[in-house]
């Protein structure tokens, strides 16, 4: 490999020249003068894939990213599908984003794999597998190299949230608590703790959360929220404090979220040439879309890092009891379609029985009438020779707007009678003979016609 130009496009990549990157590491991969071995022709691909990634070309980054997988022996492998998977993601195929994922983090060698998690973990959220986002967070919370486990806690506490746990879900925040975090974050914390708090029926730590998100007035409660701080400061000062749990609201407020749900890339996205998360998910859960409620254990602040593996995957199968059903909705609506297609395959039949076809009858005796001469090698079937059919034309006048007096058909042949004026004013009858010829009609017979004829 061409060392000098490949600093070079190292150097334009950090100091953020992407465009000219992009260009130095694609010249260094074509030079025919240093040839490249395995692992270096990986290294560029995967390169290459950061530049088109930061030039938000996603598609072609994906193509860059493939082609450098290529290589089962390049030591970055395992941050090639990460990055991968992240693209994917961006351009929703959560599916093959997933599937990156999954190699990213079953490969040993793999230094970050809490970054393939929380990758993992938003791509099953977008498809509603919210039971299996949940152990993807807590794998990208407890990954040892995690230098900010706190976006996951919050994560895993929106999944807990979701499969209506408060309990596990004030565990996961309270954990989070003991890492350092922005305001903005901690604020945002401490809301969605509220609720967890109120959907655990305690609402007097519902009401400290929330004031503790309140307290530096720079935040605002969501909708949802808003409304748990007024039930929680209801219950407290009517003395209902201590209620038995109820269902949460649906918020996400804990979830690394953009306003519109749009992807957000950053000037540090691809640091130690790793892609951190670009795609976010902001929609509401609730019972109704994610049933299967397991009731939180008591007096264990840890359950979410000791005991919800077998928990989580009972409620894997509740969600998956309810994809079997919205696929029977799905069968439901094929059904109706295979019968409507049936009831149509049926109607064509029946027309095809009575002689109707494409190119129709009439359609056909209009343009060998027309243009006699080109008609010869169109509209005659295949079984007549070309002097019989120069026999057949010698009488046939040309007369592109002929008048069809009837048509006799059946499924196989039909006759069509047509009239043709000559050139002169004078009128001459035809019987044209015709055959089935797959769905339309051919010419098996051209003949003069006098109607007093007795067919």
């Amino acid at each position: 490999m061409n060392n000098d130009l490949y600093q070079r496009a190292t150097s334009l990549y950090q100091a953020g020249d992407y465009q000219g990157a992009l260009s130095a590491f694609t010249d260094c991969l074509q030079d025919t003068a240093a040839p490249l071995r395995p692992s270096e022709r990986a290294r560029l691909y995967h390169m290459i894939g950061n530049c088109l990634v930061k030039l938000k070309n996603l598609n072609e980054a994906i193509h860059a990213y493939t082609q450098a997988t290529a290589d089962e022996n390049y030591d970055g492998a395992s941050t090639v599908y990460t990055n991968l998977g992240m693209a994917y993601a961006s351009l929703h195929d959560y599916e093959n984003a997933i599937r990156c994922f999954d190699v990213a983090v079953a490969d040993d060698a793999c230094e970050s794999p809490y970054k393939a998690y929380m990758g993992m973990g938003n791509a099953l959220m977008r498809l509603g597998k919210t039971a299996e986002a949940g152990v993807a967070f807590r794998e990208a919370a407890l990954d040892e190299d995690n230098p900010d486990p706190t976006k996951a806690l919050l994560n895993l506490g929106v999944c807990f949230m979701s499969l209506n746990r408060p309990a596990d879900a004030v565990a996961s925040y309270e954990c989070a608590l003991q890492f350092p975090m922005e305001t903005q974050t901690k604020n945002r914390l401490y809301s969605s703790m509220g609720q967890a708090y109120v959907a655990n029926g305690q609402m007097h730590e519902a009401v400290a959360a929330f004031e503790e998100a309140l307290r530096d007035k720079t935040y605002f409660l969501s909708d949802s929220a808003s409304v748990d701080y007024q039930r929680a400061i209801g219950a407290v000062s009517t003395g209902t404090a201590e209620i038995s749990a109820v269902l949460p609201m649906a918020d996400t407020s804990g979830l690394d979220v953009a306003a519109d749900g749009s992807p957000m890339v950053s000037d540090a996205m691809y640091q130690q040439e790793t892609v951190t998360n670009p795609y976010y998910y902001d929609e509401p859960y609730d019972e109704a879309n994610y049933p299967g409620y397991i009731g939180a254990a008591q007096g264990n602040d840890d359950l979410f890092f000791t005991a919800s593996d077998e928990e989580i995957q009972q409620v894997a199968k509740g969600l998956a009891r309810q994809d079997r059903k919205r696929r029977n909705v799905g069968l439901k609506i094929l059904v109706a379609f295979i019968i409507i297609v049936l009831l149509a395959l049926a109607a064509a039949v029946f027309a095809y029985t009575q002689g109707y076809g494409y190119p129709t009858q009439q359609t056909v005796a209009e343009e060998l009438f027309a243009d006699p001469a080109a008609a010869k090698s169109t509209v005659f079937a295949s079984d007549i020779d070309e002097a019989t059919i120069s026999t057949m034309l010698d009488p046939v006048v040309q007369d592109s707007n002929v008048t069809i007096e009837g048509i006799d058909q059946s499924m196989t042949s039909s006759t069509v009678y047509v009239q043709a004026k000559t050139p002169e004013g004078g009128v001459v009858n035809y019987k044209v003979s015709m055959v089935r010829d797959f769905i339309g009609w051919k010419v098996s017979q051209v003949e003069l016609y006098f109607p007093s004829m007795s067919d």
